[in-house]
């Protein structure tokens, strides 16, 4: 598997299985939901790459699903792909309107899904979650699983690690301590909000003092990571 995973949303079952296997012959992970109530607590507590999205789904629609799905800070950056058989210019629009960032008209092909879908992911995927990123000589590889500097590799926990994948690839942005458990840690994992602090101190740590500075405390706020002078 490629590490990716697709959330197939929609009420008919021989459609999730037909685009199931299709993922599952291109390397995706999966899982599925019937309705819009499933899929989103499947999206909070799952936190999936994409979403693949029918538009008429029963009780709340794909397209009301999507609009809710934008709104909120924490699945904003979620791409999401709109799945339909209205075929007419207006519906497609709305369906863009509301942040879709594609659309496909049923019947489709298993095969323009799966090019679609690859589309979508690269344009949404920012280096250091598939390629490396570097700030100042501080470079994460993440498919290596490295953090290395011109003096060479840096020794850190897992957690700080992913502390600092997720710092690297949101910069200049502020997070609470809450955010940040939500984040790295998943919102299903309960930790107390001082554990992060504990772990920004870890990573500070392991960074040394070429590079702690990039992760500043924003006082009575969290945390941020910057090239600027706090």
């Amino acid at each position: 598997m490629n590490g990716k995973t697709v959330l197939i949303v929609d009420d008919e079952a021989p459609i999730r299985e037909m685009i199931a296997v299709a993922l599952e012959m291109a390397d995706y992970d999966y899982i599925e939901a019937a309705d819009a109530r499933e899929a989103h607590a499947l999206i909070v507590d799952k936190q999936p790459d994409l979403v693949l999205l029918d538009w008429m789904l029963p009780g709340t629609s794909g397209v009301e699903l999507a609009r809710r799905l934008k709104k909120d800070e924490a699945t904003a950056d979620i791409p999401i792909i709109m799945l339909t058989a209205k075929v007419e210019e207006d519906n497609k629009i709305q369906g863009l309107e509301v942040g879709a960032d594609d659309y496909i008209t049923k019947p489709f092909s298993p095969r323009e899904l799966v090019a679609r879908l690859k589309a979508v992911l690269r344009r949404a995927t920012p280096p250091g979650v598939d390629s490396p990123i570097e700030v100042e000589g501080l470079t994460l590889d993440p498919v290596g699983h490295r953090v290395t500097t011109e003096e060479g590799a840096l020794t850190m926990g897992p957690t700080e690690y992913r502390l600092l994948q997720f710092f690297m690839t949101h910069q200049e942005r502020v997070y609470t301590r809450s955010q940040l458990l939500d984040q790295v840690w998943g919102g299903n994992v309960y930790v107390e909000e001082r554990t992060v602090d504990v772990h920004i101190r870890r990573l500070r740590k392991a960074l040394g003092d070429k590079y702690d500075h990039l992760i500043q405390t924003v006082r009575g706020t969290g945390y941020r990571f910057s090239t600027r002078a706090a």
